[in-house]
């Protein structure tokens, strides 16, 4: 079978299409014919090695998290799927990929496919969708009233979690381009901060959660618009020494990550809010909860852009633009 692999972490991946066997399966597996793959800003992080120490594969490494297709196969121990079943799911922190014609899935991280959506659509919404509910329904608890500030809110990941945030009630904040301000008043923002023209650290205030989608100070200058006892939930870090516990890392990666975090844990900490890194975890069981809000079309997927298989890695190169309004999407079937 054909899948986009890279060979090795660092400046020279060597990302491209190669011939792999079929994969075999375990009893708690499934074999899914791939018809599209939803793209991640960590499925270029991966290769950079930035996430080696936490992410392992087996080189050649298989890319891409996110999945929709048929299941072609089950393992004997399977029985919520079976072969001719529509299913999406993310592989993410399983050690395997989903750019590929196959891909083996484990029965626990799987949900049907909403069958108001097709596979491109379908494939836009594991990875957005969970982390945007473990952040906010898991990790904030964000309750209906509450004031929820999620910037970048035209991106693959803001456009979901603005969402989900107003189906949960909340107020939403956000932050976009001029061109943009439509696309996230139309998701639902109540709060839009035109980056060109203003900064949002001096506009808004009273917010009970952050979801840090940005790097550099970002996260930091989101401290001042949090009311005492707010949360940040970071999706891009700095990693913690909650997260390295969590994960049972050595000392050495605990204390790591514990410089890492420590100046923003002080600032957290004088402003008494709380901070901590999300990493997502695969779970079918919630994926299938996001696809039911997808089939009563409360939430929509917002897709910026489809590339043929054999353009994956272009379409990578344009993910890590980010300029994407919505999600990238690899359609391989």
């Amino acid at each position: 079978m054909k899948a986009l692999t890279f060979k090795r972490y660092g400046k020279s991946p060597e990302i491209g299409l190669s011939e792999l066997p079929r994969p075999s399966l375990r009893d708690d597996e499934m074999l899914v014919e791939v018809h599209a793959v939803g793209l991640n800003p960590i499925d270029n992080m991966i290769t950079t090695g930035m996430f080696k120490p936490v992410l392992k594969f087996q080189m050649p490494a298989t890319m891409g998290s996110d999945l929709s297709g048929v299941v072609k196969e089950v393992g004997r121990r399977v029985t919520r799927f079976k072969s001719g079943d529509a299913v999406f799911a993310s592989l993410f922190d399983l050690g395997i990929g989903s750019l590929a014609e196959f891909a083996v899935v484990p029965e626990h991280v799987a949900a049907p496919k909403p069958e108001n959506l097709d596979f491109v659509q379908a494939a836009s919404i594991p990875m957005v969708g969970l982390t945007s509910w473990q952040a906010m329904k898991e990790r904030a608890g964000i309750q209906s009233g509450q004031k929820v500030f999620i910037p970048a809110g035209s991106g693959g990941i803001g456009s979901f979690a603005i969402q989900l945030a107003k189906h949960f009630g909340a107020k939403v904040g956000t932050t976009t381009s001029t061109g943009n301000v439509s696309l996230v008043r139309g998701l639902g923002a109540d709060e839009v901060i035109d980056y060109k023209k203003q900064q949002f650290e001096k506009e808004l205030r009273g917010y009970d959660m952050v979801l840090g989608t940005l790097r550099g100070d970002e996260i930091e200058k989101s401290i001042g618009i949090l009311k005492p006892g707010g949360k940040i939930v970071s999706l891009v870090g700095p990693l913690d020494a909650a997260f390295a516990t969590t994960r049972g890392l050595n000392v050495v990666l605990k204390l790591v990550f514990g410089l890492m975090s420590r100046k923003i844990m002080r600032l957290a900490a004088q402003r008494e809010v709380d901070y901590s890194f999300l990493f997502v975890r695969p779970d079918g069981a919630q994926l299938a909860e996001i696809g039911q809000l997808l089939a009563s079309e409360r939430i929509r997927p917002v897709i910026d852009q489809v590339f043929p298989f054999e353009h994956a890695r272009e379409a990578l190169g344009y993910l890590a633009q980010g300029r994407a309004k919505g999600k990238v999407v690899v359609q391989i079937k």
